[in-house]
């Protein structure tokens, strides 16, 4: 099990150097100069459960293990308490196997797709709202200053967004602590990769809050409830339908978290507004360079 008693920093964290992840392209900058940049790289991941091919995604193909293994947890595909005897990941064929001890039953899930407004294509199957009826999320207390202090170090931390751009985040935290920083090209492949990671690593989630840069949409809020993670923050804004799938669970949903300015539109009765906001920058100083996603 992953330690994460300690104060210590990220245990996963984005590695903007990584060989795979981005490549060198030269282009012409809005002069005609030539100009060399660092673009992601985008690669198919097919995974499997058991002997069924279940979907292929677009990635940038790190962590592919915990990306599957997120992806089925989060559409239902592996119920609590499902054995699983083994994850193996072909780097020559792009394919993921998730392999467990007895049959699923995912084949009556693949018959109620829905897509979903998640960039990158995002699927989420007809039957996982389902798995909201009767889900109330434990009441976890969110401090404003650990809010704030989750914003500065996230967006000083070293990314591919940073680098690049054209990629989303999504970070796992307790208190004021990221644990957790995983990117992919879409919101909904980062935070499966979280799921996957918790899996994996036997962590819980009712102390957690997950981060996010993009938007809080009803994707984004289900897969969360779904994981048992109690509070969602982002620099971004809402979708009606978000918030009213979070006041239903009990989700606390902060978003347009920026320097000291955020909104709450879910959860307001758990937010402890303890910081001194004259001590806050109005604007959040961190250090993107000009990178658009």
């Amino acid at each position: 099990m992953a330690r994460i008693d300690d104060l210590s920093g990220y245990l996963v964290a984005p590695d903007p150097d990584g060989p795979r992840l981005t490549r060198a392209l030269t282009g012409h900058d809005e002069t005609g100069r030539a100009v060399e940049a660092r673009v992601i790289e985008e690669r198919p991941l097919t995974i499997f459960l058991n002997g069924r091919e279940i979907v292929t995604a677009m990635t940038i193909g790190d962590y592919p293990e915990y990306l599957a293994l997120g992806f089925l947890k989060n559409q239902g595909m592996l119920a609590s308490g499902t054995a699983i005897t083994g994850v193996e990941f072909d780097e020559e064929l792009e394919t993921v196997v998730v392999r467990t001890a007895a049959e699923t039953d995912f084949e009556a899930k693949l018959q109620k797709k829905t897509r979903t407004s998640g960039c990158a294509v995002g699927t989420v199957f007809g039957d996982m709202m389902e798995g909201l009826e009767g889900l109330t999320l434990p009441p976890l207390e969110v401090r404003t200053s650990e809010l704030y202090a989750l914003s500065q170090r996230i967006n000083r931390t070293p990314s591919l967004y940073l680098e690049a751009g054209a990629i989303h985040g999504t970070v796992l935290c307790r208190g004021a602590r990221p644990l957790v920083y995983m990117e992919d090209v879409g919101r909904h492949n980062a935070v499966d990769k979280v799921a996957g990671w918790m899996l994996s690593e036997g962590v819980g989630a009712a102390d957690k809050l997950l981060y996010t840069t993009g938007r809080l949409t009803s994707e984004m809020v289900i897969k969360c409830a779904l994981m048992g993670i109690p509070a969602l923050a982002s620099r971004s804004g809402f979708t009606a339908w978000g918030v009213e799938i979070a006041r239903q669970v009990g989700l606390t949903l902060v978003g347009r978290l920026k320097g000291r300015r955020f909104l709450c539109l879910s959860g307001e009765e758990r937010l402890v507004r303890d910081s001194d906001l004259a001590s806050v920058a109005d604007d959040d100083p961190h250090p993107r360079k000009g990178a658009r996603a």
